[in-house]
């Protein structure tokens, strides 16, 4: 054992003392789980990074760091921890990158893991380094493949022209949630509307499954409301109104019973009926028609769905519509607030009730007709029912009821007569699932123009993405992989005759969508996890990630688990039991971190500065986890002078292995709510916690018992300072092994109890003193006790008491007269 003496010539020497420790961590495997064990599991994760060329940000440490601590705590806890790291490394910015240095992406992004992963070996992360994961990486794109493949076999991956979000300068097809304000996430670039010819997931099919599954897992509120407001289930009736023309047109309404009240309809300006009406030539205002869907085609479905926006639109001459519960014709507009991927691309508007359609209604002329009694004026303002008890009017056979019996009344009618039915609705629209770019996962279909589409056979997986020299995407928005000849040119897996491999491949977040499956088992050849191994691992335990990924990530990830949970290839139909969310890392001042205010904060340079404990105890410390918090270069200095307090207390330790009488109570205090916060993901006050305890240790003096707890505790946040004290003052040899290896500290529930309190004493209401009593003393002592106070004596002298009012353990009110 080395001398007391001997540790007080050493200093907290950071630059040398963490390198140590990751490299014995790393030689001795000392993360590794096995997956079987006689301790209870935990897996915990967090989602894997993009390694962009940029490196490992500061946004990035505040969740690992977070899941990190709670990893190491679970291990001292006696659990069999899987906490794994991978790299999400196919997608747009590492192509980009590629184009624009004439780099091939393969190298890219070899060069950004190597760097991503020092960094979190520099920062001390306990992850399972046998289980690393890259989603270009073959072995594991198989099975993305695959899964794609069983998703085609059960009729949920589809091909479907369709208008989709252009980018005009990736020019690739873009989700809806990666278009802001008009332009593309990425790049900045104006997005245009344009059809397109693309592979589709039908997540539609699991939308209702997607709501109620909530209802068992541990989320936290706000991301069950965004998932369940993202798919957004409405219920009503679809209704089937004719065209003048004779064509059927089909609406979807959460308001059938205002039918009677429907006094034009609108259609999306990509409807098939209006391209089929101008085709025909049944238009006679064609070329306003074209013109404005030119318009539309130029905006975003967010710019179009705009509440507050100017409602614009055209009337269709030469074709109307006619309302099926009274036969009136009514007149069709174009207009671009209505989107064909949304419900049947058509709207019956009734402006009476309401604001937009009132709105549209007095631009252009139409009537205005109340169905439901009880508002204002209806030609000077819309009224929308507030409730269920509004009283239906000119309506002939609905005249009197109720809006809540009405409807049920009017479905019936409709149903019986053959042109409506009860319907359920959602906001959630299918998955684009295909891209035009080079850099991502190939989709395994063929097409033959004598078969159709047709899978690969499963056993020519992997189907690898071709080695090309040009990665610039194609002026005819097709993927450079189009001209590659060689590759595209196959033959059929059915007939055996000529076919093309599709040249589309996968979006970035198809490799996303199962990674949390693959770390249970990331070396199987034979399947994408083994049932031994997804049996013993699922679910997550406890999943950490953006909000920012709640309608995106979230929800395609928990689609593909549900559909492979049908096919029984898991045994969950949830993958994660628990997820908690974040804040951002602000710059100091609260602004946004960007290159162009000059406030990102490098990891690398504080570390470098300060130690990487240091680093993770401040980014703790920060404020709460789950609220965005400003970086203070001032607070991580104070973070540093509290590691290096805690080093300066090893120079004057007391021999006893025990708890000290003085500290011992703080010392329990401190272990319940140190485990307590870090369970809670209140990291700011367990720390804040264990700065007062160093500050008793100061004061009272300090045991090397006391100082083993602290350090204990201490360790899932500091752990190679910890690491390097725990061996050098003995306490490896002592207990057997390093500190992030021992126990999790118990504490005795009577010991975090304090046996006496401070009371205020008030006298007829007023504050008039404190006392010190015996916790939960009764009335008779309490107030013994404050009448020997000369403050409370001064106005309680000559007085008679007539009254006491006790709050227990808090304050006593003496009525004195």
């Amino acid at each position: 054992m080395i001398s007391q003496e001997s540790v007080r010539d050493l200093k907290y020497d950071f630059a040398s003392i963490e390198p140590k420790w990751q490299k014995k961590w790393a030689e001795e495997n000392t993360f590794h789980c096995e997956n079987h064990s006689d301790k209870p599991k935990f897996y915990g994760l967090v989602e894997f990074p993009y390694p962009s060329g940029q490196g490992l940000h500061v946004g990035h440490t505040r969740p690992y760091t977070a899941m990190d601590v709670v990893a190491r705590k679970r291990r001292m806890d006696g659990y069999n921890v899987l906490f794994p790291m991978g790299y999400d490394a196919f997608g747009l910015p590492t192509e980009n990158y590629a184009i624009k240095n004439h780099i091939h992406p393969a190298k890219v992004t070899h060069d950004n893991i190597e760097n991503f992963t020092k960094q979190l070996h520099m920062l001390g992360y306990s992850f399972d380094w046998d289980r690393v994961i890259n989603t270009t990486d073959p072995s594991y794109y198989k099975w993305t493949q695959w899964i794609f493949l069983q998703l085609w076999k059960k009729g949920l991956a589809y091909k479907s022209t369709m208008p989709v979000n252009w980018c005009t300068s990736c020019k690739c097809v873009l989700a809806n949630e990666e278009v802001v304000d008009g332009v593309c996430e990425r790049c900045g670039s104006p997005v245009i509307r344009k059809e397109k010819s693309q592979w589709m997931l039908k997540i539609t099919e699991y939308a209702q499954r997607l709501i109620d599954d909530l209802d068992g897992l541990d989320f936290i509120e706000r991301v069950k409301t965004q998932q369940k407001n993202w798919i957004g289930r409405s219920t009503g009736a679809e209704v089937t109104f004719k065209a003048t023309t004779g064509e059927d047109i089909v609406v979807f309404t959460t308001r059938p019973d205002t039918l009677f009240g429907a006094t034009y309809m609108v259609l999306s300006p990509e409807h098939a009926l209006v391209k089929g009406w101008l085709e025909s030539g049944k238009l006679n205002n064609a070329d306003e028609v074209k013109a404005y869907q030119a318009a539309a085609a130029s905006k975003s479905d967010l710019e179009r769905t705009e509440l507050n926006k100017e409602k614009t639109g055209v009337c269709l001459d030469g074709v109307k519509g006619v309302n099926p519960v009274n036969g009136k014709e009514i007149p069709i507009f174009i207009s671009d607030y209505v989107l064909a991927t949304y419900g049947t691309g058509v709207i019956m508007a009734v402006p009476a009730h309401d604001d937009r359609d009132w709105e549209f209604a007095k631009k252009f002329g139409c009537e205005i007709i109340e169905v439901v009694s009880g508002g204002e004026d209806v030609q000077k303002a819309a009224f929308t029912a507030k409730d269920e008890t509004g009283i239906l009017v000119n309506s002939e056979f609905l005249n009197g009821l109720t809006v809540k019996d009405a409807i049920p009344v009017i479905t019936k009618w409709l149903e019986e007569k053959g042109i409506g039915a009860a319907k359920v609705n959602y906001k959630l629209r299918d998955w684009v699932f295909s891209r035009q770019r080079y850099w991502g996962e190939p989709i395994p279909m063929v097409y033959c123009e004598k078969c159709g589409w047709q899978p690969l056979p499963e056993d020519q997986l992997p189907l690898l993405l071709p080695d090309v020299d040009s990665y610039e995407p194609t002026d005819d928005g097709e993927s450079p992989i189009s001209k590659m000849t060689d590759w595209v040119n196959t033959t059929c897996p059915h007939c055996g005759g000529p076919a093309k491999r599709e040249t589309d491949t996968m979006p970035q977040w198809a490799g996303s969508s199962w990674y949390f499956l693959r770390y249970m088992d990331p070396h199987n050849d034979k399947a994408l996890a083994s049932k031994e191994a997804l049996e013993y691992w699922s679910p997550v335990d406890w999943y950490n990630g953006g909000m920012e990924h709640t309608t995106l990530h979230l929800l395609y990830s928990r689609f593909w688990h549900k559909f492979l949970y049908d096919i029984g290839v898991v045994p969950t139909k949830e993958p994660y039991q628990k997820r908690t969310s974040h804040g951002m890392i602000l710059g100091e001042g609260g602004e946004k971190m960007s290159k162009s205010r000059g406030n990102v904060v490098n990891p690398n340079d504080v570390v470098a500065q300060y130690g990487a404990d240091t680093m993770r105890t401040y980014i703790m410390f920060i404020g709460d986890f789950e609220k965005a918090a400003s970086w203070s270069d001032n607070a991580v200095k104070g973070c540093k002078r509290f590691l290096d307090r805690v080093w300066n207390l090893s120079e004057n330790l007391t021999d006893s292995m025990d708890y000290s009488a003085a500290n011992e109570s703080a010392i329990h205090k401190t272990i319940k709510k140190v485990s307590d916060d870090i369970e809670a993901m209140k990291f700011n006050t367990a720390i804040a916690a264990l700065m007062a305890l160093v500050n008793d240790f100061y004061a009272n003096g300090c045991s090397k018992g006391d100082y083993a707890a602290l350090l204990l505790m201490l360790s899932p946040f500091a752990p190679h300072m910890v690491e390097e004290l725990w061996e050098t003052l003995g306490y490896a040899a002592q207990r057997g092994g390093m500190a992030c290896q021992q126990s999790w500290p118990a504490y005795d529930e009577s010991k975090t109890i304090d046996a006496q309190v401070q009371m205020a004493v008030q006298v007829c209401g007023k504050l008039r003193a404190t006392i010190t009593v015996p916790m939960d003393s009764d009335e008779a002592t309490v107030v013994a006790e404050a009448l020997k106070d000369p403050k409370v004596q001064k106005f309680t002298e000559g007085k008679n008491l007539v009254k006491t009012i006790l709050v227990p353990n808090k304050l006593v009110n003496l009525i004195a007269k």
